[in-house]
């Protein structure tokens, strides 16, 4: 229901969400980049929240046929390109780079913990997407471990409780952000806003998706 209410307001700023008529997860997500909950500067791109092909629907062509979507509807709609979120290795929910880069997409910018901003112009002259300076350098300043998550993805109001009853059973320093607006999220310390999770260690900063 989280998930649901998110995606209701975010109709009205260009968000599409298409499901493959499989039953499963099957679909992908995406938004005008410049009301993306992530802290990108990719003016005039599209910007896909997620591409997901899960299970026994891989391999069928599935997540080929959702991107050619996107990339029509996008070009329809006057926009330069589409830009994602990846890594240099496959990292489990973050698009396949090796996909990506069949399809045409770039990597251009990289925060200090591997996430990749990959961009897919459809312009020889489009400016490039890239990440805003907080986010390239994801950092805390809190001891411990540090969560930030939206209503985004549909399992984060279940399992961020799990984690804070456990880190307090624990005796564990822990702190969930749950960052509300896209005003926060464009200013989150980390490229992913989603579900990030950031440990300070040695006075560095160390995050997973």
């Amino acid at each position: 229901m989280s998930k649901k209410s998110w995606m209701e307001q975010r109709f009205d700023e260009g968000l599409v969400f298409l499901k493959s008529k499989e039953r499963g997860k099957c679909f992908i997500e995406y938004i005008p980049a410049e009301y993306a909950w992530n802290p990108i500067d990719a003016e005039e791109y599209m910007y896909i929240d997620c591409l997901w092909v899960a299970g026994s629907f891989k391999g069928h062509g599935y997540a080929n046929e959702l991107l050619n979507y996107c990339i029509d509807d996008s070009k329809q709609k006057g926009k330069k390109g589409l830009c994602i979120l990846s890594c240099a290795k496959k990292k489990p929910f973050l698009s396949d780079p090796k996909f990506l880069r069949y399809k045409g997409f770039e990597p251009y910018d990289e925060a200090d913990n591997g996430v990749q901003l990959w961009y897919l112009p459809f312009e020889k002259e489009a400016e490039l997407p890239k990440f805003k300076e907080d986010a390239k350098h994801p950092h805390i300043d809190e001891k411990g471990y540090v969560l930030f998550y939206t209503y985004q993805c549909p399992y984060n109001a279940k399992y961020v409780p799990v984690l804070e009853n456990l880190a307090k059973e624990k005796d564990i320093k822990f702190k969930a952000v749950h960052i509300k607006s896209r005003e926060e999220a464009r200013n989150a310390p980390t490229p992913i806003t989603t579900y990030a999770f950031a440990r300070l260690f040695s006075n560095k900063v160390r995050t997973d998706v």
